[in-house]
């Protein structure tokens, strides 16, 4: 534990989130979680949240006494007014104004001011964001250059002190899987693949080696290279010798 400050983690219950939940609890004395209801397609997520929150408590008994409570914010409205692929039946493809068609215009940057008002309330100094700019899918929202706008304005409008911590702005997916394995072992690995959800279509039938989902969606795409990856590298297959 490096930080004296209490934390609040942006927490939507996949992969991202759920690595930040556990840096987040490996370094402040009380982190609590907010999720976000905009409508999103894969609503499962929502149901993902609390079963990664127990399953850590359980499994990680030096970290329980830190997470603290869980808030649910309700923003359908907002989430209605992209008419994206997020929350509408729309296919995942690249819009003419060459984004794709999940991106919710500014919904890092409103989740953000929710969480930051929240936090105020509940005398939180640190926002924890899974933003990433490595593995960039073209949300201009998820640069860091975006959130240190973010962070500035919030500060200079509420007359704080907020500091929004990425902790895998630079991180690729390969990368992101090797610091739940840093971080909390084959447990946490094993939560993060078992109990995290990604998949867009919000599948949750067959457990592939990364976790449920389609597997053909961006972000089950993305997620299966970035295991692919990290396995090949962390978990090599043992050849046998030639005799």
């Amino acid at each position: 534990m490096t930080e004296t400050a209490g934390a609040l983690v942006l927490f939507s219950g996949g992969q991202d989130s759920t690595a930040c939940l556990a840096w987040a609890l490996d370094r402040y004395p009380r982190v609590e979680t907010v999720g976000f209801d905009y409508g999103q397609r894969h609503a499962v997520e929502l149901q993902a949240r609390q079963r990664v929150r127990e399953r850590i408590s359980a499994e990680f008994p030096a970290w329980a006494p830190r997470l603290g409570e869980d808030h649910m914010l309700e923003m359908r409205g907002f989430g209605a007014i992209g008419e994206t692929a997020m929350t509408t039946g729309r296919e995942f493809e690249i819009t003419e104004k060459g984004l794709p068609s999940t991106y919710v215009p500014g919904r890092n940057l409103v989740f953000l001011t929710y969480a930051a008002a929240l936090a105020d309330r509940r005398g939180l100094k640190v926002l924890v964001g899974g933003m990433c700019e490595t593995d960039f899918s073209g949300y201009p929202d998820c640069r860091r250059a975006s959130i240190d706008a973010m962070e500035a304005a919030l500060n200079l409008g509420m007359d704080q002190d907020f500091r929004i911590e990425t902790p895998l702005m630079h991180l690729t997916k390969a990368e992101t899987w090797a610091l739940a394995k840093r971080l909390g072992g084959e447990p946490l690995v094993g939560i993060t693949v078992e109990d995290s959800h990604t998949c867009y279509r919000g599948e949750r039938g067959e457990l592939h080696a990364w976790g449920h989902g389609c597997g053909t969606c961006p972000a089950c795409e993305l997620r299966a290279r970035g295991y692919a990856a990290w396995a090949a590298e962390d978990r090599p297959v043992l050849r046998a010798e030639p005799a």
